[in-house]
């Protein structure tokens, strides 16, 4: 993507974040009082992500899960196995004690991918896109191979071409043949493309984890 596309990208979140604030503010505002209401813990969810170039950022997510539930998001036999890269068979699932943890209103939010929204704040700030490989935990990236780390030339998006192929019912090693082909082929146009596609794939609640 050449500086005038990166320009007019940047400015396009700009304009899209704001607009999608605007119109989901009563929304974000509602479910903000609902996650509170449930079990009085906290309403964000902060976790460290990589992010373009492998520097580590913040991201914001609604909180799904209960508070204090202490289960890993990835656990460490699953790491073990990710020497050399992370194996292309690998598909995150939620395990038992990870979907016992998840609130009531945690699946509701995750099916319809309300949880994400606060990531309009990560756009803003400029740590993510609209479009662009979801942003991974630093734990799996730690271990990427060097074809992997392509996926991270691009800033993480809060949806991808990945994510309207499958979304999270595919392997690790499709989701990454995605995440590249984006990198190869980013444009204004693709990314219109992506975010109309997100819509319906949301809509649906098709493919959540």
């Amino acid at each position: 993507m050449n500086s005038l596309n990166k320009i007019s990208k940047r400015m396009m979140d700009i304009i899209l974040a704001l607009c999608l604030l605007a119109v989901t503010s009563p929304l974000l505002f509602i479910t903000a009082i609902l996650i509170k209401l449930e079990d009085g813990g906290k309403v964000i969810f902060r976790q460290t992500r990589t992010g373009r170039n492998g520097v580590p950022f913040t991201i914001y997510k609604f909180r799904t899960m209960r508070e204090n539930h202490g289960v890993k998001a990835v656990s460490d036999q699953n790491l073990a196995t990710f020497e050399g890269g992370v194996p292309d068979h690998f598909v995150y699932k939620c395990t038992d004690q990870q979907s016992v943890a998840i609130s009531k209103m945690g699946h509701i939010l995750r099916k319809y991918s309300i949880d994400e929204l606060p990531q309009i704040m990560n756009i803003l700030i400029g740590n993510m896109s609209f479009v662009g490989p979801r942003p991974e935990l630093t734990d799996i990236t730690k271990y990427y191979s060097d074809y992997q780390l392509k996926r991270l030339e691009v800033k993480p998006g809060l949806t991808g071409l990945a994510q309207i192929n499958g979304r999270s019912n595919i392997t690790n090693g499709e989701k990454i043949d995605y995440d590249i082909t984006y990198v190869k082929q980013c444009s204004i146009k693709l990314d219109v493309s992506i975010c109309w596609k997100t819509f319906i794939y949301v809509i649906s609640g098709k493919d959540a984890v």
